[in-house]
C-alpha cells in the first residue's frame, strides 16, 4: 500500500517512487525543484518549513516547486527542534538540506546524527560551491557557479558579455538534477546493502559535468574557447535565432546537410546562399539568411516550415508554449488550482504521475504528517531554547 498522500488523480499509483518518504529542510533555489521532482515521481515529500518561511518573495500559494508535498514546520533553533527532525528522520529514506557546510550539524541534524537514527537514510546535501574546497563557506548563487566552470563564459554573442541563461543552467540543471539522479543512485544502494551514504551534490560539479562533450570538443581542437564561434553557440549561421519582420524570433537547427538542404530551399535561398561548409563566407550567410526571415512574420515563416525536416521552430513565450499544438496535444502543461505549469516529467507506463496537490503551504499538514508518519510530537508545542 503506497503511504497516504502518494496516489495520482484517479485513484491510480503515485508515480513509481510511491512509498519513498523525503524530509526536505526547507530552503531555496535547486533543493525545492529536487524535492518537487521527487514528489513528481510519486514520493512523500515532507517540507519542515522554519517560522516565517524560507525568505523567497513569492507567494507559498503559487510557488510550484512545493507542489506534491506536505508541510510542516519546526523550529530547529528550539530546544526540541531537532529531535522532532529526527523522528521523521527514523522513518524516512532520503533527507535533503541546502545549507552551508557545517550548518546541519550545528542545527543538531548533520549525517553523523541523522545516520545514528536511520543507518538506511539517503542524506541529500544541495550546495553551490560543495562541502570541501576554499569557497566552500562563501555565498553565492547560480550565476557565480556557473560563471567559474567556464559555462556562463560559453554562451551568448561574441561581441557582447554573456548571456545569463536564468538559473537554469546552475541551480536547476548542475545543481536539483544531480541531486536527484545521486539520491536515486544511493537509495538503490541503500536497498541493496541496508547502508546509507551522504550525496554531496555542488552545482559547480554538475554545471562542470554538463560541458562534457564540449570539453572533449576542446580537446580534439573542434572548439574554440570562445563565444559565438562554434557550431553550437550561435557561431554557426545555420544553428541559431533569428529576428522576424513583427520582430520575433525563429530558432534554426539545421545541423545536418540533408536538413540544411531543405532549410535553404523553403528560404529561398538554394541558388544564391553561399556553400555552409565555407566557414570563410559565415558571415555572409548569416547576413544573407537574417535578412530573409526579416521578409515574414514569425507564425508566416512558422506555416512555411510547418511539417518539413528543416529543424526550424518559432521562439515561443513563457506564456505562449502551452498552446503550442504538440505541447498541448502531449499535455506537457497542466491546469491545477489556477495555475498553468509543466506536467510531471518523465513519463511512465506502469507508474504514471500526476500533479497531485498544489504548493504546500506552511505548516498546513502537520496534523496528517503527524499521523501517517507516526510522529504525535509535531502537534505538541515548541519547547523554547535558552
Amino acid at each position: 500500500m503506497a503511504v497516504p498522500g502518494t496516489e495520482a488523480q484517479g485513484g491510480l499509483p503515485g508515480g513509481p517512487l510511491a512509498g519513498v518518504r523525503v524530509v526536505e529542510l526547507a530552503g531555496i533555489g535547486p533543493g525545492p525543484f529536487a524535492a518537487m521532482l521527487l514528489a513528481d515521481l510519486g514520493a512523500d515529500v515532507v517540507r519542515v518549513d522554519r517560522p516565517g518561511g524560507a525568505g523567497l518573495a513569492i507567494d507559498p500559494a503559487y510557488d510550484i516547486t512545493n507542489r506534491n508535498k506536505r508541510s510542516v514546520i519546526v523550529d530547529l533553533k528550539a530546544a526540541d527542534g531537532a529531535e522532532r527532525v529526527l523522528r521523521l528522520v527514523e522513518r524516512a529514506d532520503v533527507l535533503i538540506e541546502g545549507y552551508r557546510p557545517g550548518v546541519a550539524e550545528r542545527l543538531g541534524v548533520g549525517p553523523e546524527t541523522c545516520h545514528a537514527r536511520n543507518p538506511k537514510l539517503v542524506y541529500g546535501r544541495m550546495t553551490g560551491w560543495g562541502q570541501q574546497g576554499p569557497l566552500a563557506q562563501r555565498a553565492g548563487h547560480d550565476i557565480g557557479y556557473i560563471a567559474l566552470t567556464g559555462t556562463l563564459g560559453m554562451i551568448g554573442r561574441a561581441d557582447e558579455p554573456p548571456t545569463v541563461p536564468a538559473n537554469l543552467v546552475g541551480d536547476y540543471a548542475g545543481g536539483s538534477l544531480y541531486l536527484v539522479v545521486g539520491i536515486l543512485a544511493a537509495l538503490h544502494h541503500a536497498r541493496d546493502t541496508g547502508t546509507g551514504q551522504v550525496v554531496d551534490a555542488a552545482i559547480v560539479d554538475g554545471a562542470s559535468h554538463l560541458a562534457a562533450m564540449i570539453h572533449g570538443m576542446l580537446a580534439a581542437g573542434g572548439w574554440q574557447d570562445r563565444r559565438g564561434a562554434n557550431l553550437l553557440d550561435g557561431g554557426c549561421p545555420f544553428y541559431g535565432t533569428y529576428e522576424t519582420a513583427d520582430g520575433q524570433y525563429m530558432a534554426v537547427g539545421a545541423l545536418e546537410q540533408q536538413f540544411y538542404d531543405e532549410f535553404i530551399e523553403l528560404m529561398g535561398l538554394a541558388d544564391s546562399a553561399p556553400a555552409r561548409k565555407d566557414l570563410a563566407r559565415w558571415g555572409e550567410l548569416r547576413d544573407a539568411v537574417a535578412a530573409r526571415f526579416k521578409d515574414r512574420t514569425r507564425d508566416e515563416w512558422t506555416a512555411v516550415f510547418e511539417g518539413s525536416d528543416a529543424c526550424v521552430a518559432p521562439v515561443l513565450s513563457l506564456r505562449e508554449a502551452p498552446a503550442h499544438p504538440h505541447l498541448a496535444a502531449r499535455g506537457t502543461f497542466v491546469d491545477h488550482g489556477g495555475i498553468t505549469q509543466p506536467a510531471p516529467a518523465p513519463r511512465f507506463s506502469g507508474t504514471p504521475t500526476a500533479v497531485r496537490s498544489g504548493p504546500a503551504r506552511p505548516g498546513a499538514d502537520t496534523a496528517d504528517v503527524a499521523r501517517d508518519w507516526a510522529v504525535p510530537e509535531l502537534n505538541e508545542p515548541t519547547t523554547k531554547g535558552s
